[in-house]
């Protein structure tokens, strides 16, 4: 560990103190802000430091660049106060972040896990169920502290492995460390066993598959994690590698998402058995199986993409928020065409790795290799790529003289979390416009076409981003266009009759005004429900707090909303008022994506009474 006493100079410090607040803002510091803090580093004055501007360097640039190193640091930052600040900080570098919920007996494992650490690092709790009640600095100082660690222990027990705020925590880390030090966080996990065993949803299993994990089933079963997690502290490098075969890895999880993955000596039987009309209550975890009982059709939605799919060159595009059942409907329409003797890959962009998306040849690249594995062909990637065409050209030769041709069946490629090429300007018109050339090669009606008939596309999204796309070339305005809403009421009626629930109507439309038809939020309360863990009044009493069963659900929303205070400060606005009102409209389409409200006219409202509870007392105070 580095010396309470030890210095570090003023360049390596800026670069510290950049990184911290580029991971908090997006945004690095100016020219002007990087002379005020080298010249405060060194002990000089504001006048020394720019003799021209005195007054304005130190009460509008010098004050200003201390807040926003405050907010990066999650402490208050001084210009006297600076070096010893920083220094700490670094200090902080070996810091270790323990995740986890407060429940046993995770708390009695953290207390353990606490001591080792402080043995080798400086250990920083994580509790998840923190109360958020404090404005935005929880969310803040939560995520400063994070960005600040190096470490990462994760308590993996069945209620964290429904947490919605830990797939966000971890994709913040991620995101962090694939910025800043250009490879994967150092993520130990400890999966707590349980009877029955638990699945993990699609999300999470993506973030755990290259992580060390470590099976718990009573008292002692730590000391092999904590053994490692001194090793890799003390020496400075990465958990050790992943032995093939190990329990918990992608292989073995791949399965886990039909039918749970249970503890290494507790293993399943591999039978599904179709649930009978009323079934055991099913704890909602992402996609819902298909063997499941509890999954309500759509019409006509459904039935049109069942039909869609089986047209040549077909495009079907599903848009909806987060938890709404895309990936649930696009693995039916998978299914469906499995029974047609169809080709079907299922293709999820949370799998490729950030490094995937700085260049559109990367991502090219990336999707024929997936291709080419799931359809049990060599990729032979060499053999058609070639630097005289553009990169377009080489994946569509790929895919025309190589994929195509060598299946005798329609293919179908399931392309789910697209929303990740968004967040890249330099790729996303030349890839979405590939996507629109492929499927007008297949209507062109020319030597070549029947190949692209083979191809069909399911494309599915949370939004469409806010990039004005070519509409020549934007896939988003060709195909079946598929934009699944809230269950009404007959929907939600059925669902609760699957849960063995025989409610009234007024019980019903009670649940919809407090949670809308969200089809995740209305399967989570049914559940509990039909399990006897609370009341049908216990649910309306508790649901907007932080101890009410969308308390993870909630506390996801508003760690969002704290890091987009434009965002929080819009969502005020429409809290604030009973009648649907007109925002900027980038900020109502973030609004809609994000699930948080409804358009009504030309203006929109709280999707539901559970976000106008919860979320009005803690952004209009």
């Amino acid at each position: 560990m580095l010396s309470r006493n030890f210095a570090m100079d003023a360049d390596a410090a800026l670069e510290f103190v950049d990184r911290l607040v580029y991971a908090k803002t997006d945004k690095h510091l100016n020219d002007l802000e990087r002379q005020v803090f080298l010249g405060s580093w060194q002990g000089k004055t504001y006048e020394e430091i720019y003799p021209f501007k005195t007054e304005y360097i130190e009460k509008s640039v010098g004050y200003k660049l201390w807040h926003k190193i405050s907010d990066a640091l999650g402490e208050r930052i001084t210009k006297k106060r600076l070096k010893g600040s920083i220094e700490r900080a670094i200090r902080q570098q070996k810091q270790i972040a323990i995740i986890y919920r407060e429940q046993m007996p995770d708390a009695r494992i953290v207390e353990t896990l606490r001591q080792t650490a402080q043995s080798v690092g400086r250990p920083f709790l994580a509790n998840l169920d923190t109360v958020s009640n404090a404005g935005d600095s929880w969310a803040n100082q939560l995520e400063a502290k994070l960005t600040c660690c190096r470490y990462f222990v994760l308590l993996l027990s069945s209620q964290m492995a429904m947490s919605e705020m830990v797939i966000e925590i971890l994709q913040r880390i991620w995101d962090h460390h694939m910025n800043q030090y250009n490879h994967r966080p150092w993520l130990l996990v400890l999966r707590l066993c349980s009877d029955p065993p638990f699945s993990l949803n699609h999300d999470l299993r993506n973030y755990l598959v290259q992580a060390r994990q470590y099976s718990w089933m009573t008292l002692g079963d730590e000391q092999r994690l904590l053994q490692d997690l001194s090793k890799i502290v003390q020496a400075g490098n990465p958990p050790p590698a992943v032995p093939n075969g190990a329990p918990f890895t992608e292989r073995a999880s791949d399965n886990a998402s039909e039918r749970g993955t249970p503890c290494p000596s507790k293993l399943a039987d591999g039978v599904l058995v179709a649930p009978p009309p009323v079934a055991d209550p099913e704890l909602p975890r992402g996609q819902v199986r298909l063997a499941s009982a509890f999954y309500v059709e759509r019409q006509p939605q459904d039935k049109l993409c069942y039909e869609e799919i089986l047209k040549p060159g077909a495009l079907i595009r599903i848009k909806a928020p987060r938890q709404m059942g895309k990936t649930s409907l696009m693995a039916r329409i998978l299914a469906k065409a499995r029974d047609q003797g169809y080709q079907t890959i299922p293709l999820s962009f949370q799998h490729a790795d950030q490094e995937i998306f700085n260049s559109l040849d990367k991502l090219l690249r990336w999707l024929c290799v997936r291709v080419a594995r799931k359809l049990n062909l060599a990729p032979r990637l060499e053999d058609f790529w070639t630097d005289a065409y553009g990169s377009k050209d080489n994946c569509t030769a790929y895919f025309e003289d190589y994929l195509l041709p060598e299946i005798a069946t329609p293919l179908v490629l399931g392309m789910d979390e697209v929303d990740r090429v968004f967040q890249y300007a330099n790729i996303v018109d030349d890839f979405f416009g590939l996507l629109r050339a492929w499927y007008e090669e297949a209507g062109y009606g020319i030597d070549g076409s029947c190949l692209w008939e083979k191809l069909r596309l399911v494309v599915v999204h949370s939004t469409e981003g806010y990039i004005p796309l070519d509409i020549n070339q934007s896939p988003f305005n060709v195909g079946l266009p598929i934009e699944l809403r809230d269950f009404n009421f007959e929907q939600v009626t059925n669902l609760a009759c699957r849960h063995g629930l025989h409610w009234t109507t007024d019980q019903v439309e009670q649940l919809m005004t407090l949670i809308g038809g969200h089809p995740y939020l209305v399967r989570f309360a049914f559940y509990h429900i039909a399990q006897r863990q609370l009341t049908w009044q216990q649910l309306l009493e508790s649901a907007p707090t932080e101890s009410g069963i969308y308390g993870d659900h909630l506390r996801r929303h508003l760690w969002i909303l704290h890091r987009n205070a434009e965002l929080a400060a819009a969502f005020g606005q429409v809290l604030a008022h009973q009648e649907p009102i007109s925002l900027e409209s980038e900020s109502a389409f973030k609004l809609h994506s994000l699930g948080l409200v409804k358009l009504q006219g030309n203006g929109v409202v709280p999707r539901f009474e559970l976000y106008r509870q919860y979320f009005g007392s803690r952004l209009n105070r």
